[in-house]
């Protein structure tokens, strides 16, 4: 009883606040004439890589998505969350950043101007309301050096080789296929590229993922922890090196590792 309640707290939060974000949005479109048809269709910027049906499913709850924004940006930009998770994760001018489900643009917004003309950042998300808020978000802000990118929710589909740093905020929990996503990720990241995850300590059915379950399911497709930092008395952000695209375990071998040693959330929830 306490699970659902907390579990129904956090929706009712979260709708909240994309109800909010959807007021906004349509106030937008009227005043600037936008009827959100074709003009912000947007696609996946590589072919496919391996199945969802190939990879064993993960042996925990999976989180709703909820909305386009995990929290209000202002209180999100008057605790340093951004300024934080860039200077953890060493991003910096010239980088290629893929924000991996990246809602109505949060990151991707502020990533802009710190990777700079040189750089490029990936606003990636697999639901096309988001996709289409971002789309026109980059589009009124005249982000040259941004490419909003539909995936799949087992596969990013970036383009190979052409990320320098993925980032995953608050998003972690709701991966439906998380050893399938990590793997075609590995495809997009270039050689020692980073994936960066900011989560709660909670159960992922509370919208958070326990670091000891996190860190069995990426070290399962060959990710290798780089550091943990404790940013909030229940946030973390961890950080981890992708493996080699070509050196990574097969589908195959991580299903057969899996089976002789799942990962599971602590206490069995």
């Amino acid at each position: 009883m306490i699970r659902v309640k907390w579990s129904l707290l956090l929706i009712v939060a979260a709708v909240a606040c994309g109800a909010a974000v959807d007021r906004a949005d349509r106030a937008e479109r009227a005043a600037s004439g936008m009827n959100g048809t074709a003009q912000d269709t947007v696609g996946p910027a590589a072919p496919p890589g391996e199945p969802a049906r190939a990879f064993p499913s993960p042996m925990r709850p999976v989180a709703d998505i909820v909305a386009p924004r995990w929290s209000d940006e202002d209180d999100r930009d008057d605790v340093g969350e951004f300024a934080r998770v860039v200077r953890l994760a060493k991003i910096g001018r010239g980088q290629r950043i893929a924000d991996i489900g990246a809602g109505d643009g949060y990151y991707v917004t502020r990533l802009s101007p710190v990777v700079g003309a040189t750089g490029q950042v990936y606003g990636q998300d697999i639901m096309p309301d988001y996709l289409a808020l971002l789309q026109r978000r980059v589009r009124r802000e005249g982000m040259r050096n941004v490419q909003v990118v539909r995936g799949d929710a087992h596969d990013p589909r970036l383009p190979a080789a052409s990320v320098d740093v993925a980032i995953m905020i608050h998003m972690y929990h709701e991966i439906e296929q998380p050893f399938a996503l990590l793997w075609n990720l590995a495809t997009a990241m270039r050689p020692g590229g980073r994936l960066v995850i900011l989560d709660l300590e909670r159960p992922t059915y509370g919208h958070g993922t326990p670091p000891s379950l996190l860190r069995c399911e990426l070290a399962a497709v060959g990710y290798r922890q780089l550091s943990f930092t404790k940013t909030a008395p229940s946030e973390y952000v961890a950080i981890f090196t992708a493996p080699d695209s070509t050196a990574r375990p097969t589908p195959a071998s991580i299903s057969t590792a899996l089976s002789a040693s799942p990962c599971r959330a602590p206490g069995g929830d």
